[in-house]
């Protein structure tokens, strides 16, 4: 007798020591638990076993089985107080059912008590717990002949693997949840550090720019036209040679046109190319840029400063891709990619009648957005470095910026974007009379700063003036005065004169009266010359429109007045 409880206590030691090696195997609970379910069945002469666990609506779904079919498997479902199972998970307390004939909570769901008819099979569940809480119940069955067996032994067996497979359950709950964050963080930093996409010749890390390169690598392969919108300063032509270069048409052409710098006429003649004789100095026939950037890409600056006539011919070479040369009649057809560009608010002047909405259709194909740099202060210090390096190159200096002069360049408002700020670098470089260019060294922090005074704008984020611009001291050089003009240029300016109305009454009788010029434009017709070419970047065209004088008064107005244009 006392040898048949030691082998039976060794049997259930050797037990307890292989189902406990198995679940150390893998973290693969389904398979490591149907592992120890078959040992056990082997070892002890159980007939058929399975464990079902909770899932979190509070259903038990059979986990694995050992000894049932695969449909016998899936219906392996008890909701929590069902049948003997059921009961077992809501209670969390061990069952014996020596004959589950007899057993009214018995569901014979898997039909284990039709597999031997006339034999009694027994029935064991226990709760599997860890945690103080039940995740699931483990069962099984054997036969139980004249229901003579003792199960006392069997179920503690029972229990004891049963808090085992509890404890793995836990481990592989807890790896599985840190592994679910871990992916989580994976996918969100893979969100966050994006490949960062670059573009040549251009300088941008900041979110804004990072949509615009997006934007253009994504748009560059297609034939699509694109209109690229910004303020002045902001790199249009750069990201348009940019689409230019990432886009199959790479190896063709890039050419490129300012039409607020032109004429309508000129603009016509440049654009579509004109015929021999079709206008006085055309000695021959001359490609226009249509034609010149076949196969390729041409881009058109300022769009939104054509003429209402001149909008109409754009139309239909945009719409039928075919145009004739001034003075022309035969029709020439190109294959030719638009880019287009403006700084001006292209809906405004649809509405007021400045710009055809069906040219606004057409070209508003593809819309880029390109953010101010004052909207993109991450990008300041990567750029002015940039255009530091540039000048320490090209003038064999090792000029460097100190961390309050980096501050100061961050802190501008910018109007003038990317140009003004590499032209500050530029100037304050070449001032500068240290290797390290500090705070004090921008102009600024002198009050002056012409173009903090300019084009101050009233924003919380502006640059502040400092000083009015009567305190700047601006030196103006004289322009050397013309050579005497011949009898017959004299009499031919004084026929011009007389033709055309009044270059100085036109620019100054109108603000004689202070009443009349509310609008803080200044008075005098010098004041308001330079001031129209201050405000538009030293563009004859842009200032002529802007005083409502053609461009030929403004170009007699500036020589009368010896104002010389500057170049930049």
């Amino acid at each position: 007798m006392v040898n048949t409880t030691a082998m039976e206590s060794r049997r259930e030691l050797n037990a307890i020591y292989e189902v406990s090696k198995t679940l150390a195997t893998s973290l693969d609970v389904a398979k490591t638990f149907r592992e120890a379910l078959n040992y056990l069945l082997h070892a002890f002469d159980w007939r058929r076993a399975f464990v079902v666990l909770a899932e979190p609506e509070g259903r038990l779904r059979g986990l694995c089985a050992v000894g049932l079919t695969r449909e016998e498997h899936q219906r392996l479902q008890f909701q929590s107080g069902e049948g003997i199972v059921g009961r077992v998970y809501a209670t969390g307390i061990q069952v014996i059912v020596p004959d589950v004939s007899a057993e009214p909570l018995f569901l014979n769901r898997t039909g284990g008590a039709d597999q031997s008819p006339g034999v009694a099979v027994a029935m064991l569940v226990t709760p599997i717990r860890a945690d103080r809480r039940t995740l699931g119940v483990l069962a099984v069955d054997c036969l139980n002949p004249d229901q003579s067996r003792a199960f006392g032994n069997d179920l503690q067996l029972l229990k004891m693997v049963a808090t085992l497979m509890g404890q793995a359950l836990l481990l592989h709950r807890s790896v599985s949840a840190a592994h679910d964050v871990m992916q989580d963080e994976a996918r969100r930093m893979h969100k966050a550090l994006k490949p960062v996409k670059q573009i040549d010749q251009v300088v941008g890390v900041s979110a804004p720019m990072q949509q615009v390169f997006a934007q253009v690598h994504q748009v560059a392969p297609a034939r699509t036209t694109v209109l690229l919108r910004g303020e002045s300063g902001t790199g249009k032509e750069v990201i348009a040679r940019a689409l230019h270069n990432l886009s199959p048409r790479k190896r063709e052409a890039f050419v490129s046109v300012n039409c607020a710098a032109l004429t309508e006429s000129l603009l016509e003649s440049e654009l579509f190319g004109h015929e021999k004789g079709s206008f006085t100095g055309a000695q021959g026939q001359r490609k226009g840029r249509f034609e010149m950037s076949h196969g390729g890409t041409l881009f058109l600056d300022e769009i939104g400063d054509i003429s209402a006539s001149f909008q109409a011919k754009l139309l239909r070479v945009l719409q039928e891709r075919e145009f004739e040369r001034v003075g022309g009649t035969s029709v020439v057809k190109v294959d030719v990619r638009l880019i287009l560009a403006t700084n001006r608010n292209l809906e405004r002047m649809v509405q007021a009648g400045e710009f055809r909405a069906d040219l606004y259709y057409r070209i508003n194909v593809v819309s880029i957005q390109l953010p101010p740099l004052r909207e993109r202060r991450d990008d300041i210090p990567v750029m002015a470095q940039h255009f530091l390096d540039r000048f320490n190159l090209e003038n064999s200096r090792t000029t460097q910026f100190s961390p309050a002069a980096m501050r100061v360049l961050t802190s501008c408002y910018w109007p003038g974007n990317v140009r003004e700020l590499e032209n500050c670098v530029e100037r304050t470089a070449t001032m500068a009379h240290d290797s390290v260019i500090t705070d004090l060294a921008f102009p600024c922090k002198e009050n002056r700063c012409l173009t903090q005074v300019l084009h101050h704008i009233e924003r919380e984020d502006a640059v502040k003036p400092g000083g009015r611009l009567a305190d700047i001291p601006i030196v103006e050089v004289p322009m050397a005065q013309p050579p005497a003009a011949s009898p017959t240029s004299a009499s031919a300016a004084s026929e011009e004169d007389n033709n055309s109305p009044t270059d100085a009454a036109a620019l100054a009788a109108p603000h004689d009266d202070p009443a009349t010029a509310p609008d803080g434009k200044p008075e005098g017709e010098r004041e308001r010359l330079v001031w129209a070419m201050e405000r538009c970047g030293w563009v004859q065209a842009k200032a002529a429109r802007l005083l409502k004088i053609s461009p030929r008064q403004m170009g007699y107005a500036l020589q009368k007045n010896g104002i010389e244009v500057r170049k930049f």
